[in-house]
């Protein structure tokens, strides 16, 4: 079981606003397994070590590094924080801020000392939360199952949900409201099967009203054409789980969901590349980081997608934005793409981290701007 603690945005936004020399960002590849966990633990000690050699050799305060070292030992230590694991790990330190992030995708090790913390790697979780509800659908049973990156799937209890056909026929019948039983036969058992999921659609609809949350059908035809037919949620995804549902676990049906979602999020990031190239053709986006630092500066991205594993060193001008390059990683020296994320944060903007290849223009970011700066 993975344990895994995501950061919301409103968290991401907080740490991005820290500045504190001697900010220590470790991110290292975990798992839930204890020989996974035990890897980790070993890495982390490692990292911190190279961190206090970096902090000392920059000269900063001999009281702030005893005071990250004791927070890295607390962490090291904790046994029972180690025993929960998940994909990846995140650790902020400062010596007076100390916050871990158990991460469910796989992000590249490494270990930055700054005046800021290194936030990129966070936003991949954030920008494809793997987060949806299951509807698993059957004559003889019917139940909502919720996924989530921060929690084992579970079955939410929905008021007033049929329990399943048979009984719901039964109280349709003897309150008189099943027309199913003025017909016989094949038909008249898929008008019970509409009544029925009709009925099971508006149990739903309090509990989808104010969700974003994508709805997975796991069904066997023909109850899952007929339910498909009924249900007017936006967010309903166009693939299935077929079969019987009753034959999975909660967390089965999880790992099939989890698969319709990862081809959910790559149709979104085809048309948001799309989309990209149709603005930069209209001249309403942008590919060269000079453009995308200076429009992050004036608070003129209005959504900024970027390479989540490429580095990019130096630093932008505070008041106009202007890049100034570096050929490698210094203490000073916090990231182009890092601080075009954070200021873009700032303005409200709309952030995707993808893969290399899924970045439009080609680039190592993309930005479609609000005005023109």
């Amino acid at each position: 079981m993975e344990y895994k603690d995501i950061p919301t945005r409103a968290d991401i936004e907080r740490i991005a606003a820290i500045r504190e020399p001697g900010s220590v960002t470790i991110y290292l590849r975990s798992g839930p397994l204890p020989a996974d966990a035990d890897i980790a633990r070993i890495e982390l000690k490692n990292h911190l070590a190279q961190a206090l050699r970096e902090l000392e050799a920059n000269k900063i305060p001999k009281a702030r590094i005893g005071a990250i070292a004791a927070e890295g030992d607390v962490i090291v230590e904790n046994r029972d924080f180690w025993r929960y694991q998940s994909r990846s790990l995140a650790v902020f330190l400062n010596g007076e801020i100390s916050e871990t992030y158990r991460l469910p995708n796989r992000l590249s090790s490494s270990c930055d000392v700054s005046d800021r913390f290194y936030i990129k790697p966070l936003l991949r979780t954030v920008t494809f939360p793997q987060s949806a509800y299951i509807l698993a659908l059957a004559q003889n049973s019917v139940r909502l199952v919720k996924i989530s990156p921060e929690a084992p799937a579970e079955t939410i209890q929905v008021e007033g949900m049929p329990h399943d056909l048979e009984s719901f026929i039964g109280r349709t019948t003897i309150d008189d409201r099943s027309s199913a039983g003025r017909v016989r036969g094949a038909e008249g058992q898929k008008v019970r099967m509409l009544e029925y999921s009709q009925a099971i659609d508006r149990a739903l609809h309090p509990v989808l009203a104010n969700s974003t949350e994508p709805l997975i059908v796991a069904a066997a035809e023909p109850l899952l054409a007929i339910y498909r037919g009924v249900c007017d949620y936006p967010r309903l995804v166009d693939s299935s789980i077929t079969g019987n549902p009753e034959e999975r676990s909660d967390e089965e049906l999880a790992t099939a969901a989890r698969g319709i979602l990862d081809e959910v999020y790559a149709k979104k990031t085809a048309e948001l590349k799309d989309d990209f190239e149709a603005r930069m053709a209209a001249g309403t986006a942008t590919g060269d980081l000079s453009d995308i630092a200076r429009a992050a500066t004036y608070g003129a991205v209005e959504t900024l997608v970027f390479d989540i594993d490429r580095r990019v060193p130096g630093t932008i001008d505070d008041e106009t934005g202007v890049i100034t390059f570096d050929d490698e990683d210094e203490l000073s020296n916090y990231g182009v793409i890092d601080e075009i994320l954070r200021r873009s944060l700032t303005s409200k903007a709309k952030v995707f981290a993808v893969r290399a290849e899924d970045v439009p223009g080609g680039g190592v970011s993309a930005a479609a701007v609000r005005f023109p700066v």
